[in-house]
């Protein structure tokens, strides 16, 4: 990786991949071709989800595309970051490219573990000496810290989210590394523990796993919940706090306990033209606190199992969800299916506990898609269909 190999990528951001590796292929350019077009589809695949560490590093380097798809974005880092504190010894033990590890370096001392020598060597170079890479098995170098003495404040793990065929994990114990039966090992070189893993995880089912646990945060975007991270203590007894933290852009936390959900009442009723609807965001939908949504903003849900709410006041627009006006609640009957696309010829679909999915819904209508109006097609209070059209104000 010389002068040569930079520059070339430097030079060719904007060319296709493919094109560039039927361009060069066999000709010799003093470097490795397909390592450094490598380069170049990485950072047109992860521009955005990694701008801040390729604008710190603009040498940074990819071992493969996998490893860029693999890893978590500049986002969901520093959020990992501020969890984790500063001047701490923190050893994360499934460093992958080591984005997480990056940004707990610039406040803490970091020991980063991965099991992948490509990886491994990445971050190395891309660290510059500022991390402390080991390139072997976690379970080994939690043995060898806690039979030398070794401690850590803080231990950072990130089991793998699918098995080796690629399918889906929907129990923390069957993912790798098995973060649960390593728990004890972890907590005899570290008090402190913070487990990243997917967000198709059952949250209590999660919590029933792991020891000293106390909190759990659903943690994603305005549109998406991006993972489930369990913080915990060695020796810790209490009860665990569930946390949905929504980052847009600055993190919307909405923080309670499982008894408190159980505990907290809400009001089903059909919502009214001239009053607003509420949509939890993903991140709040994965928590599920869905009374003490209700109880807490003093809004009312339509039905038990349509988590959608709505109020009469904007004052309750600090509910962490999208925000919708709405403009007309039909009964869901065949007179007003057949008018409505004369008076909306496109718009948004959505279907809430009911009967048919979005995009069937939306051809049974006869309308297109658009964005200026959205119309939920929900149960409602009192177990009738209806539909409810609204314009964004978000």
């Amino acid at each position: 990786m010389n002068e040569s190999f930079w520059k070339f990528v430097e030079m060719n951001l904007k060319g296709e991949p493919a094109g560039l590796r039927l361009k060069y292929h066999g000709k010799e350019m003093g470097f490795d071709m397909e390592l450094a077009i490598t380069q170049i589809e990485c950072r047109r695949k992860f521009g955005k989800k990694l701008a801040e560490t390729l604008g710190e590093n603009p040498h940074f380097l990819f071992p493969s595309v996998l490893a860029g798809e693999q890893a978590t974005s500049d986002l969901l880092a520093a959020y990992h970051a501020q969890l984790a504190g500063a001047d701490k010894r923190i050893i994360d033990l499934t460093a992958g490219l080591g984005i997480d590890a990056l940004h707990l370096a610039a406040r803490n001392t970091v020991t980063a573990v991965e099991k992948d020598p490509d990886k491994a060597a990445a971050l190395s170079l891309n660290s510059h000496g500022t991390i402390e890479v080991k390139n072997e098995m976690c379970e080994d170098v939690i043995a060898q810290a806690a039979d030398s003495g070794q401690k850590f404040d803080l231990a950072f793990i990130d089991p793998a989210r699918r098995d080796a065929s690629g399918g889906r994990l929907f129990a923390l114990a069957d993912c790798q590394p098995d973060v649960c039966a390593l728990q004890p090992a972890i907590h005899r070189i570290a008090d402190q523990l913070i487990v990243k893993a997917s967000p198709m995880l059952d949250i209590t089912m999660m919590a029933n796993s792991l020891q000293g646990l106390k909190e759990i945060i659903a943690l994603g975007t305005p549109t998406e919940c991006k993972e489930l991270v369990a913080i915990c203590e060695r020796g810790y007894q209490g009860d665990y706090h569930v946390s949905a933290v929504t980052l847009a852009p600055h993190p919307i936390d909405f923080c309670f306990t499982t008894d408190e959900e159980k505990a907290a009442r809400a009001n089903y009723s059909l919502p009214q033209p001239g009053a607003y609807i509420f949509e939890p965001y993903p991140a709040v939908m994965k928590a599920a606190p869905y009374n003490m949504l209700a109880q807490h903003y003093g809004i009312e849900k339509l039905h038990p199992n349509t988590h959608l709410y709505w109020g009469k006041e904007m004052a309750q627009a600090e509910m962490p969800g999208h925000k919708y006006r709405i403009l007309k609640v039909l009964p869901y009957e065949s007179r007003h299916i057949k008018r409505l696309s004369k008076e909306y010829p496109a718009m948004q679909v959505a279907t809430r506990n009911f009967d048919l999915p979005a995009e069937a819904l939306r051809k049974k209508l006869k309308v297109k898609d658009g964005d200026q109006v959205r119309l939920y097609a929900v149960t409602v209070a009192d177990g009738s269909k209806a539909m409810i059209i609204t314009e964004p104000i978000d």
